[in-house]
């Protein structure tokens, strides 16, 4: 059975993934600070059912060794693709670079970064050695290819990811595993992390206006619906190996 592993499992667009993977028979484990009401009913089910692990990814050393111990569990047993969708992401400090302190940075950085560079890391060396298909679905952003006023964080950790993302594709087929890394720009959602956005003072984030404007407009994509195409991307006939995917080419 295949097997996928979602951060960020317990609400918003992972908890939609989660949903959208077990409606197609895919195995999911959530790995997230706390579990998911919506998806408890999942777990123990006979066909495809759903695990919480619970995972800090702003703890580093934590997190380094769950992700050795979930990636030896999984491998051990995996007998088809398995799937790392690093979706678990912050949006804050929403401020200008000036405003905001070493610690908030390092937690940004550890969340929508580091964590998912040792989860890739990890979960390749097992693929590797257990000769077991791997797809990396890292969930990006259009912020990462363009300058936001207060985002100075969230875009350059987003940016980061994009090359990372692309390293780690080039990597793979140049040593012929058949792995695939791929990025997944969701695009704008109604989730709880847009309402944190409208929540910023324009001294902070001077397209709060514009935020707030998607709501009135009823321009915010259902999570389900987005996850929904990312769901049909994976169990689709080809996965093109390094690309960046994006729901508003699929709308």
């Amino acid at each position: 059975m295949k097997t996928a592993v979602v951060t960020g499992a317990s609400r918003g667009l992972g908890e939609a993934i989660a949903k959208q993977l077990l409606e197609r028979g895919i195995q999911v484990i959530g790995v997230a600070r706390k579990n998911s009401d919506n998806l408890s009913s999942y777990e123990g089910m006979d066909n495809a059912s759903y695990t919480y692990r619970y995972g800090d990814l702003q703890d580093t050393a934590a997190c380094e060794k769950d992700f050795e111990y979930l990636a030896e569990d999984i491998f051990t047993k995996a007998d088809d693709t398995v799937y790392l969708i690093n979706n678990a992401g912050v949006v804050g400090p929403i401020a200008t670079a000036d405003s905001y302190s070493l610690s908030e940075w390092e937690a940004h950085m550890a969340i929508n970064l580091t964590a998912p560079m040792l989860a890739c890391s990890t979960f390749l060396k097992y693929a590797k050695t257990y000769n077991i298909p791997l797809v990396i679905v890292n969930v990006t952003s259009g912020a990462a290819e363009r300058s936001v006023h207060g985002w100075s964080a969230y875009s350059t950790s987003k940016a980061g990811l994009n090359r990372y993302t692309e390293t780690v594709a080039h990597e793979e087929a140049e040593a012929g595993t058949g792995n695939i890394a791929i990025a997944y720009n969701p695009g704008i959602m109604n989730t709880d992390m847009q309402a944190d956005i409208r929540s910023s003072e324009p001294e902070q984030f001077q397209e709060v206006q514009k935020f707030k404007d998607y709501v009135t407009n009823k321009s915010l994509r259902d999570p389900m619906f987005v996850a929904g195409v990312l769901a049909d991307i994976l169990t689709g006939s080809e996965i093109e190996n390094g690309k960046r995917y994006a729901v508003k080419d699929y709308v």
